[in-house]
């Protein structure tokens, strides 16, 4: 049998502050514009079953194919995020992977033995499964739930990056 094929189309990192992230990754990179949303409350979330809730700011950028997304996890929740990295710390955190249907694709990782860690829904009514994939990877999964407004916002962040002149740095969301 041949397995699910997985596209990733996003590699995420856990960082200290988002700004500063933004600004680090320009000077490394020359990537830009970044999308950033700031202080996002989600209360939909769930964490290893049990409710939660989790406040984070992000910033995405697109580099070619991939997305790379900056996240910071500003309240104190367990979550995927913390699993990885304590307050203060900061690295590579996951991929995501192409958007195609959520429940099978989370059903596969469970198969294959992987917990789901985190789940949310976001007020624009998409969300993500973070699967615990560490033991094979050494990072997590995220598998999307999709609309279109992430569908929307992975074409506009494509978009800018491909016109983007070099003048502005970031776009609030």
């Amino acid at each position: 049998m041949i397995p699910m094929q997985h596209k990733i189309i996003q590699n995420a990192y856990v960082v200290n502050d988002v700004d500063e992230a933004v600004a680090r990754c320009h000077q490394l990179w020359g990537l830009g514009p970044f999308f950033v949303r700031r202080n996002f409350v989600l209360e939909d979330v769930t964490y290893r079953g049990a409710p939660s809730a989790l406040e984070i700011s992000v910033a995405y950028v697109q580099s070619g194919e991939i997305m790379v997304e900056l996240v910071t996890q500003l309240n104190d929740a367990p979550s995927a995020f913390r699993d990885v990295y304590a307050p203060g710390q900061e690295g590579f955190h996951h991929v995501a992977v192409e958007m195609d249907d959520h429940d099978r694709q989370v059903a596969h990782y469970r198969d294959l033995g992987f917990e789901v860690v985190t789940e949310l829904s976001t007020p624009e009514g998409r969300g993500a499964s973070y699967i615990d994939t560490r033991a094979a990877l050494g990072h997590m999964v995220e598998v999307y739930k999709v609309n279109e407004s992430l569908r929307d916002l992975y074409a506009r962040v494509k978009q800018a990056a491909e016109d983007w002149n070099g003048e502005t740095l970031t776009i609030d969301l």
